[in-house]
């Protein structure tokens, strides 16, 4: 059963993968870079200091440090626990993928740190700004589908690690948030 799902995984990725033509890698690569993220995490914190102020702000970028701490640090556990090579590295197929912008990143795979981090603070800004701003959680949801496929799209990552870093980042946001929210009644009020 085990083999099947990572053949299928092998499958997919190569589908999706080969859908990519070079007039767009360029803003594939552009969305994948963590750095591209960085006016649109300033909004995001605009929009905390706008409903929470200042201190609470503060908070909150502590719990999202946090959350990305979690995840990263969860991200490399699994990586060298699994060892799943990457596509990139992957010998077998490797050859089959378009690797976009020549880098691969490091020699396994399994989950993607990237998905995992861009659903996690989604998920976190989005239940936290949910209430005052309509359409933000769609948006930011949507946001870290796109930089979660851009994994796939640059041939650095299988869709399974993809959907494993996900789910991660869901998971994590989840929980930061509940805690988050217990912090709040409990020392901010």
């Amino acid at each position: 059963m085990i083999d099947s799902l990572i053949n299928k995984d092998i499958e997919l990725l190569i589908y999706l993968n080969n859908l990519g033509l070079s007039q767009w890698d360029g803003i594939w690569l552009f969305i994948s870079n963590k750095y591209s993220a960085i006016p649109f995490y300033f909004l995001l914190l605009y929009f905390t200091y706008k409903q929470f102020g200042l201190k609470k702000t503060f908070v909150v970028v502590l719990f999202v440090v946090l959350i990305i701490l979690a995840s990263d640090q969860t991200s490399n556990l699994f990586k060298y626990g699994f060892k799943r090579l990457r596509p990139c590295h992957n010998e077998n197929i490797s050859h089959l993928i378009r690797l976009v912008g020549g880098r691969c990143g490091g020699l396994y795979g399994y989950f993607s740190a990237h998905a995992a981090n861009s659903t996690a603070i989604a998920v976190f800004f989005g239940l936290l700004l949910r209430r005052k701003i309509n359409y933000l959680f769609s948006i930011l949801i949507l946001w870290a589908l796109v930089v979660s496929y851009s994994r796939i799209y640059l041939g650095v990552h299988f869709p399974l690690d993809v959907f494993t870093g996900m789910l991660i980042g869901l998971i994590y946001a989840s929980l930061f948030y509940a805690v988050f929210k217990v912090f709040l009644k409990k020392f901010m009020n």
